[in-house]
């Protein structure tokens, strides 16, 4: 199920919200977990299973890592080999068995049929950070099963992110209330991150899926540059877009999730635009990753090699391609040589301007390398970029090149930060800001109207493809 279709805006979420708010306050974590069972079994009924069993165990482990101390050291290194192992089996088997074959000419290990559960990355990790957090006494153990479940399985964030860490929500898990101000944002937030998926994703997955689709022998520069251009903004407000839904649902409920994204295309430095894009995964990774290996405690060489173990690990967590690897490897090398070299230029350079051309002209390379079919076609079109070829293109190029997409693709690229950062009321912090009456009516004019604009484009279209639900 996902958020951005009938059954749920029109079915599911209803009811819960009805029973949810009619039930007393000891039986809605159970009604939450229920419902967040069935919102996950609906696309993946066999592979709730291996959830439950991933989150008893945990259970478990957290119960024995509370009680025998002297053994949380040894407690911890089989909780993460276990829980990585789980994610590296479904995830990376087959790709380290190809790899292993074409290295060494072996063709007696043969894959497996192996269908990756959707959410696994997503509910790997806030499971992790559960029992890294109760290692480091970060925390206070959950001995309520029901509880850790509801924290694991929460149906906003459980299909993709943002990552949510135990300690941010320990205490709305055991009381939360509701009040009118945060059900209405957290609407506004659901309506607006909606908009973002409907409007602008699902219109911009066309132009790129059909592009793709035709094989990059079709391509020229112009193309290259038209489909770079809209995957950079489609899977900004594909994902952008589902954290804020998410988001705004768990507020509805009495929940306060963190940011996800922070306008991550008006950044000026590489460096600047990690700390904005999957804000939830970066964090996660400092934490947990590089923060543990040393972080930048033990001289630059050290620094500049830890970065590079992050961006690896960022990249493998994406998925077991090589496309991917190199993506985060492509984004470790850029961290380096800014710390190391360019911050220099960046800190003294007057242009400010430049460094948005800088920063999208890496991006938008890098959205390449990570959504091209394999790593040869990447390059090609990387090369192609650069090359001022004009060939005559393909046939049914204007069957999806209208107005109305091009009008889309450049109201995202308006949209995509541009627009807020010269008109700060549209943002969260900005409209919190403002509390006149005639703004607060104006935006229910606006949330009424982009609500029907989604309906009517879901209506019209069933190509409703969610980027994340991969990872």
């Amino acid at each position: 199920m996902v958020f951005s279709s009938m059954i749920f805006l029109w079915l599911f979420l209803p009811l819960l919200l009805f029973f949810y708010f009619i039930s007393k306050s000891r039986f809605r974590n159970i009604i939450l977990l229920v419902a967040s069972l069935i919102f996950y079994a609906w696309g993946e009924p066999k592979y709730i299973f291996l959830m439950l069993a991933s989150i008893f165990v945990n259970y478990v482990i957290g119960l024995i890592l509370d009680r025998y101390r002297k053994y949380d050291k040894f407690v911890l290194i089989v909780a993460i080999l276990l829980n990585l192992g789980i994610l590296g089996y479904f995830k990376y088997f087959n790709f380290f068995i190809d790899f292993i074959n074409k290295i060494f000419g072996f063709s007696s290990i043969g894959f497996r049929e192996i269908i990756l559960p959707i959410g696994i990355s997503f509910y790997t990790f806030q499971i992790l950070s559960y029992i890294v957090d109760l290692y480091r006494k970060e925390i206070k153990v959950q001995k309520n099963f029901f509880d850790l479940a509801l924290y694991v399985s929460f149906f906003p964030q459980l299909i993709a992110g943002p990552i949510v860490k135990y300690k941010d929500v320990e205490k709305e898990i055991k009381q939360r209330t509701v009040n009118l101000e945060l059900f209405s944002s957290g609407i506004r937030r659901f309506v607006y991150g909606l908009s973002k998926k409907v409007i602008f994703s699902n219109t911009l997955a066309l132009i790129v899926d059909s592009i793709y689709d035709s094989g990059v022998t079709n391509l020229n520069t112009p193309l290259v540059w038209l489909i770079t251009i809209s995957y950079t903004m489609q899977i900004y407000f594909d994902f952008s877009g589902y954290s804020d839904m998410a988001i705004g649902l768990g507020r509805m409920f009495g929940f306060h999730f963190s940011e996800n994204f922070n306008l991550p295309y008006i950044s000026q430095s590489i460096t600047e635009f990690w700390r904005r894009w999957h804000i939830s995964l970066s964090t996660w990774f400092k934490q947990y990753l590089y923060i543990p290996l040393g972080g930048n405690r033990k001289g630059k060489v050290r620094t500049y090699l830890n970065l590079f173990i992050v961006f690896f690990a960022t990249g493998l967590w994406h998925g077991a391609s090589f496309n991917f690897i190199v993506w985060g490897l492509y984004y470790g090398v850029f961290l380096i040589f800014e710390k190391m070299i360019f911050h220099r230029f960046l800190d003294w350079n007057p242009y400010k301007f430049l460094h948005h051309f800088y920063v999208m002209l890496v991006v938008m390379i890098g959205w390449i390398l990570f959504r091209a079919n394999n790593l040869s076609d990447a390059f090609y079109m990387i090369q192609l970029m650069f090359s001022f070829n004009f060939k005559q293109t393909y046939a049914f190029l204007p069957s999806f090149i209208n107005f109305k997409t091009i009008l889309i693709l450049l109201l995202s690229v308006l949209f995509s930060g541009i627009v807020q950062k010269v008109f700060s009321c549209l943002s969260e912090k900005g409209r919190n800001k403002i509390k006149y009456i005639y703004h607060e009516k104006l935006e229910f004019l606006v949330i009424i109207f982009l609500m029907i604009i989604c309906i009517f484009e879901l209506v019209a279209s069933s190509y409703n493809p969610f980027i994340y639900f991969r990872f």
